[in-house]
């Protein structure tokens, strides 16, 4: 899942644009119909109510009227450190140089001393390496990158009572398996978000599509004009659409396959190739096919189509019925911190309620904390994104790195590891 800092650039142009994924069976369009041309950066950020009679919530570093919501832990702050160096996603960690009205690290650092140092990680694959390095404080990782992390002894576990904020974390994304071993956590939800399906209205305006179909069977209007992520974790796609349609095979977890399954996975994938038309990484590739019209189906994250409706795109973007790949990423302390004082610190602060409503409205996903949805402004963002509605998460499968253990629970097989997942798509790409 990731953005380039150029493109979150251009999310700063919207607000928390209402192009909500919907139920099931319900596209994004009105909502976004009656909000994109309405709203403005400024009208999004999300206020506290301290905040309210401001025109944004861009911070006030100089002591303002902002209420933060946060304390410092008193522990923590008298071992502060003085700085932190991080591995984030593009977006995570804005200090207002891209955008003043996005701001969480400048107050950070004003409250614990503690200044930030950002490394942006392209991938996931990328993120697991720096870690590796020993050079980095913590990380920002997705279930695909987690268990490895854990797995590899480069992250620790935590005590929530360290941190004031892990109270008010939604419950669904506690001790999940991407983000804990035999109950015990490790690291902070960050946020999340669903893998959706984008079409173009014109292309399908006989019939909105509602099923990955579109994506693998021929016969759709979309025909040699598909748009795919390139990743090996994107096989859990094409096993999620074939647990729906051949329950034969016994998947019941699209991470958990064993040879059988998995090969029915990369089977699907290579009839899926003549229907391709852009393998994408950097998601201003697909952004810009779909506003040109060269994509007319594909996979995508709600932001993607959010600022390309904001640029005139014709799509529009579903929740199919046979459910979604998603991510839940979590914010991960490194075993060998140098730090560790000032990133439990950040770790505390990015998942409290007034920074974690920034960092959703900006890159435009569901807030972690629950609190946040109770600030001024964030009721609709938290609505289209879907933050505190169980029902929609229930068929949302998390990136999760899939390992020989087989992780629906079987003992008589084997499943097929991650790095075999890389070797895989590594050979159907090339």
């Amino acid at each position: 899942m990731r953005t380039t800092r150029t493109a979150m650039a251009l999310l700063a142009s919207l607000s928390i644009v209402a192009a909500a994924c919907g139920d099931d069976k319900q596209s994004t369009s009105t909502a976004a119909d009656s909000t994109v041309a309405e709203t403005t950066a400024e009208s999004a950020a999300p206020q506290t109510t301290a905040a309210a009679t401001t025109d944004t919530a861009t911070p006030d570093t100089t002591g303002g009227d902002v209420d933060y919501m946060w304390t410092p832990d008193a522990d923590l702050l008298a071992g502060a450190e003085g700085q932190l160096n991080v591995v984030a996603w593009a977006g995570y960690a804005e200090d207002g140089s891209t955008d003043p009205a996005y701001d969480w690290v400048t107050p950070f650092e004003k409250m614990t001393s503690c200044s930030v140092n950002v490394k942006t990680g392209a991938s996931s694959d990328e993120m697991v390496q720096l870690m590796q390095s020993g050079e980095y404080d913590g990380v920002s990782a997705s279930g695909d990158a987690t268990q490895r992390l854990i797995a590899g002894s480069e992250v620790a576990a935590i005590d929530p009572a360290e941190y004031s904020s892990y109270a008010d974390i939604f419950e669904g994304l506690k001790l999940q398996p991407w983000n804990s071993v035999d109950g015990e956590p490790y690291g902070i939800p960050h946020g999340r978000g669903a893998n959706l399906l984008v079409y173009n209205t014109e292309a399908f305006a006989d019939a909105a599509p509602d099923s990955w179909s579109v994506m693998f069977e021929p016969g759709s209007p979309a025909d040699g004009a598909i748009s795919v992520y390139d990743s090996a974790i994107y096989i859990a796609d094409a096993a999620l659409y074939l647990m729906a349609t051949q329950p034969g095979l016994g998947i019941t977890d699209p991470y958990a396959l064993d040879q059988t399954q998995f090969d029915a996975a990369i089977a699907l994938l290579n009839d899926q190739k003549p229907l391709t038309s852009q393998y994408w990484g950097d998601y201003t590739v697909q952004q810009s096919s779909l506003e040109n019209g060269d994509v007319l189906a594909g996979t995508t994250w709600q932001v993607i189509v959010n600022l390309a409706q904001a640029n005139g795109a014709k799509i529009d973007a579903v929740k199919p019925v046979e459910g979604a790949t998603g991510w839940s990423d979590t914010w991960m302390l490194s075993a060998k911190a140098a730090n560790p004082n000032c990133m439990k610190l950040w770790m505390d602060w990015i998942a409290s309620p007034w920074a974690n409503s920034q960092v959703a409205v900006w890159f435009g996903e569901a807030p972690s904390n629950a609190k946040s949805c109770e600030l001024d402004g964030m009721a609709e963002h938290c609505a289209t994104f879907h933050a505190s509605d169980d029902a929609y998460w229930k068929d949302v499968w998390y990136w999760t790195t899939a390992t020989e253990k087989c992780l629906d629970g079987r003992t008589d097989v084997k499943c097929v590891p991650y790095t075999e997942w890389v070797d895989a798509w590594t050979t159907l790409r090339s």
